[in-house]
């Protein structure tokens, strides 16, 4: 077995694309995917999953989610190594204090066609941020809501991308390593 981290967007977000906890890990476990576990209320979940998972398994997902309960949220799957190598890869270490205010948008692919023209004009004064591999880090002291890059993100980055702040990232990371 292979535990992995899937993150999906867009769920439980303003009242919208409701889906209860419990009936997301019936989801997951309705696709032979085992000790799956949920954190906090906005589409963390890790899991098991055959020694190698499915190319497919985030569309698999998606598709379950889709027929049960009316909505198709994008799904993105991390290894546990992607994941530890993310946190290992923060640019921003000093950030680390104020967790909420580091943010890491996990990519599909590389962005290799991203805007850095337009990123670097919607980077408020007091953000930073990195583009490394897959990951997209955004320090924003001032807050995520208020950031016209975290807004803009995805799309200056012109890939698929979903977002985690700091202290999510951690309780993932801890939730996916074997007890």
């Amino acid at each position: 077995m292979s535990t992995c981290i899937a993150l999906l967007r867009g769920i439980n977000v303003g009242g919208k694309n409701t889906l209860p906890m419990k009936e997301l890990v019936r989801d997951f476990e309705s696709l032979q995917l085992k000790n799956v576990q949920t954190y906090i209320q906005s589409g963390n979940v890790v899991f098991q999953a055959a020694k190698n998972p499915a190319r497919n398994l985030a569309e698999r997902i998606a598709t379950t989610i889709e027929s049960r309960h009316g909505f198709r949220p994008q799904v993105l799957i991390l290894s546990v190594d992607q994941l530890s190598e993310a946190i290992e890869n923060n640019p921003f270490p000093e950030a680390e204090e104020d967790p909420k205010s580091l943010h890491l948008f996990f990519l599909e692919s590389q962005a290799t066609k991203a805007d850095h023209e337009s990123l670097a004009k919607a980077q408020a004064v007091s953000e930073r941020y990195q583009l490394v591999d897959q990951v997209f880090y955004l320090h924003a002291p001032d807050g995520i809501g208020r950031s016209k890059l975290a807004a803009n993100a995805e799309k200056f980055l012109q890939v698929p991308a979903t977002a985690r702040n700091w202290r999510t990232a951690l309780k993932l990371s801890d939730m996916a390593q074997p007890t």
